[in-house]
């Protein structure tokens, strides 16, 4: 499979995960800083992706998978024995899907656009920095009472928080208010699969 991705992205993520499951994938770069978003050889990305961002998955069947959350479901599916999801259609599964829900919309989107295009100002960056610290407030309390960012084990919803919380120095937001979060990221950071896909996503 060939993952559309850039460094600085979340797409991330989807590294992780597959390095978590076992799962090679090629890696293609995108140049989402350049207007319009080009690959390497200077083709246009919106020919291969209309929405423009990354991660887009390309399937073995040629077809492309786009959407964070979506993509992470998909790889934990095809290794189950990874333990990255729950089973399909469980109780369990639709919790993880709430978890991801959460961090996409209320997480993931309060980082971008805002923080990362300082030419909306600062009264706009700082809103955006409060909403995240309120965010991130939820998740330290979560993690203080749990080893993971959904249930007892690593899973998905670690790679995508994980993903994030790394934006937090880049973009102005204090994380040692945040006890539970600060151990948390570093556990996650020393694992195997984790510093493989850190390599890999560069």
């Amino acid at each position: 499979m060939q993952l559309y991705y850039h460094p600085w992205a979340c797409s991330l993520a989807v590294v992780i995960a597959a390095s978590e499951a076992g799962i090679a994938l090629e890696l293609t770069h995108v140049d989402i800083m350049a207007t319009p978003h080009v690959l390497k050889d200077g083709s246009g990305y919106a020919a291969i992706n209309p929405k423009l961002y990354v991660p887009a998955l390309r399937l073995a069947d040629g077809s492309l998978l786009t959407e964070l959350s979506v993509i992470l479901q998909y790889l934990a599916d095809l290794t189950p024995t990874a333990g990255l999801a729950p089973a399909p259609a469980s109780p369990e599964r639709y919790r993880l899907q709430e978890v991801l829900n959460f961090i996409a919309t209320e997480l993931h989107k309060a980082w971008s656009p805002w923080l990362f295009h300082p030419e909306v100002g600062e009264p706009a960056q700082e809103y955006a920095r409060t909403a995240i610290r309120s965010r991130l407030s939820m998740f330290d309390q979560w993690l203080s009472r749990r080893s993971f960012a959904f249930g007892d084990t690593f899973t998905i919803a670690d790679a995508y928080l994980f993903t994030l919380v790394g934006w937090a120095k880049l973009t102005g937001i204090e994380l040692s208010i945040f006890p539970s979060l600060v151990d948390w990221q570093q556990r996650i950071a020393e694992r195997p699969g984790v510093q493989a896909a850190l390599k890999l996503h560069a």
